[in-house]
């Protein structure tokens, strides 16, 4: 299993980011999919899931800004990031949340105030 996150960078409070995670080594349509991310310091935290059905639910941090979607043709999994604030700051990455994964590549997101 690979799962490999990528679009991340540096960009002002209030900007806007979206995230890509392809996955590879499994049935990508039948698994629910996460993100998660990790801030300095701080434990990994849940930040969004979609179902294999297209069902959303995120972190109350993140509601109203950021938008999970996926790509079943593509094996991938987005996150758009509106209205970025400087405690968005993290490495971000996927999973499949009933199946764990090892974990794989992040992508880091800064944001400056």
């Amino acid at each position: 299993v690979q799962l490999q996150a990528s679009g991340g960078g540096s960009v002002q409070a209030g900007g806007s980011l979206t995230l890509s995670c392809t996955a590879s080594g499994f049935i990508f349509r039948t698994k629910t999919m996460g993100w998660y991310r990790q801030a300095p310091e701080k434990e990994r935290e849940w930040v969004a899931t979609i179902t294999r059905d297209g069902n959303t639910n995120y972190a109350d941090s993140v509601k109203g800004r950021f938008t999970i979607d996926r790509s079943n043709a593509k094996n991938t999994v987005y996150l758009q990031m509106n209205s970025l604030e400087p405690e968005d700051t993290a490495v971000y990455y996927c999973n499949a949340p009933l199946s764990m994964y090892s974990w794989g590549r992040g992508t880091l997101v800064t944001v400056s105030s």
